[in-house]
């Protein structure tokens, strides 16, 4: 009895040990042969934002050739116009003047019909036709266009129209998640996914102002314009040039900031353009050497090195060596975050600067001026030494001996100096005869002089020679 009881005993316990091997072993080779809609459980997929965003991307064809056959604002062709090669220009009915170049869109308005685009897109062309995801083509107009910034605003009249979210960029950090949608190649709606690789990419010589998203989305030409949308469905930038040394896509592409567009397309919609203001200073990055010799080790920011006389920064009070900290509470940390925020300023626009001077934190109130009413009054103000650039400049040279005087590092080829044969790099020592030691002093000299033309003694080389600068009228 107690035997039998023992073979019960282990009959039960593998009949248990089966039925775990089963329940463990059999679901792990399920999952590597049924697909997981098989099995109730949810696939990752970014389908459903796309299909929320999409509609707001179109195509753009832009040709420096009109055609005369289309008179209404709705085209009536049947397929959409398509290249196999991007936005390259090519040349059509072998006229080198005529050319097509294909890109993308977003549109950000559907009330109004507005779609934002790249500048270089739509240059120097006479059409523009904007082909909808539903396939109906649109002449479209130009509304204004900001080539310092690459960016243009288009206007169709369209009904059933959807405009994509906009994101605030601020907010957009590396290593985000983001996708691309744009028209690269001609292939319509192409997606692409990646990452933010940077934020603030800047002085890369692309374009005048620059506040860039890098991202490793692949971009190839024809993406110009379109979309670089956030996980949200948001869009955070307009895609807008790839450095590509081989020709292609490398993971190395650069999107305008959504709020940098946001903010030129109001000006651009209310003015027509975008007109800068001037503020008259120059600057750099503030590195930590540079920080520890200006007495301000601790400091974050970016100095300034230069002050235009009579600019609004000069009228302000602000100094070179001061350390911009803030404009308008938005702390500062680059030299091209100072000239992309002014930039964004029209002239006009008020807004503060907060700086660092010995240890004491200042805060000033500007006011930005038209830069052609700035130049025209500089004129009146200094005609003789207006359309210059210069600095201090103290040296010992040998052979030569102990120079002081202005250096010019750039000149206006309007100026009365380039007129009379000045160049960068030339030194003033000194005006109607009298030392001219630093620019204060040679911008004093040259304001009191009531006479027609000005006398200069200038150092250029390894010698000294006289020049004569006339008034311009």
């Amino acid at each position: 009895m107690e035997k039998h009881d023992n073979n019960h005993k282990w009959f039960i316990i593998l009949i248990v040990s089966i039925c775990l091997f089963v329940t463990v072993l059999i679901p792990k080779l399920g999952h590597a042969h049924i697909p997981n809609q098989q099995l109730n459980q949810p696939v990752s997929s970014l389908a459903p934002m796309i299909e929320g965003v999409k509609d707001s991307i179109v195509n753009i064809l832009a040709t420096s050739a009109g055609y005369p056959e289309i008179e209404e604002n709705l085209i009536e062709e049947n397929e959409p116009p398509k290249d196999p090669y991007g936005q390259t220009p090519r040349r059509r009915n072998k006229k080198p003047k005529n050319f097509e170049s294909f890109g993308s869109g977003v549109i950000v308005n559907a009330k109004e019909g507005l779609i934002v685009t790249n500048f270089h897109l739509i240059e120097q062309t006479k059409l523009v036709t904007v082909t909808l995801t539903d396939g109906r083509h649109f002449k479209a107009k130009v509304v204004g266009t900001d080539p310092d910034s690459d960016v243009a605003i288009l206007k169709i009249k369209a009904d059933r129209l959807v405009q994509i979210p906009i994101g605030d960029s601020s907010k957009t950090k590396a290593g985000d998640f983001v996708i691309a949608i744009g028209n690269p190649y001609g292939l319509t709606q192409t997606v692409t996914s990646g990452i933010v690789s940077a934020v603030e990419r800047n002085n890369l010589g692309i374009e005048g102002y620059e506040d860039f998203i890098q991202t490793d989305a692949s971009i190839n030409p024809g993406n110009s314009g379109g979309a670089l949308v956030n996980m949200k469905g948001e869009l955070v930038g307009i895609n807008t040039a790839i450095l590509a040394p081989g020709g292609g896509n490398v993971g190395i592409g650069f999107a305008i900031p959504s709020n940098m567009v946001m903010t030129l397309m109001q000006q651009i919609v209310k003015f027509g353009n975008v007109a800068r203001g001037m503020v008259g200073i120059m600057i750099q990055n503030l590195t930590p050497e540079l920080a520890k010799a200006l007495n301000e080790p601790d400091a974050k920011g970016a100095v300034v090195t230069s002050v235009s006389p009579n600019s609004p920064a000069a009228v302000t009070g602000i100094l070179p060596g001061d350390i911009i900290l803030k404009i308008n509470d938005k702390p500062i940390h680059s030299a091209g975050q100072v000239q992309n925020t002014l930039g964004l300023y029209r002239a006009g626009s008020k807004f503060t600067v907060q700086i660092l001077r010995d240890n004491s934190k200042l805060t000033y109130k500007l006011v930005s001026a038209d830069p052609e009413a700035y130049k025209h009054q500089s004129e009146i103000n200094d005609p003789f030494l207006h359309g210059l650039i210069m600095k201090n400049f103290d040296a010992i040279l040998p052979g030569i001996g102990y120079i002081q005087g202005v250096q010019i590092l750039n000149i206006s080829e309007n100026s009365p100096a380039f007129q009379a044969g000045m160049r960068p790099g030339d030194v003033i020592v000194s005006i109607n005869n009298k030392p001219s030691p630093d620019l204060l002093t040679a911008q004093k000299l040259a304001a009191d002089n009531k006479q027609e033309e000005i006398l200069l003694n200038v150092f250029r080389g390894n010698g000294a020679i006289y020049m004569v600068l006339h008034k311009i009228s």
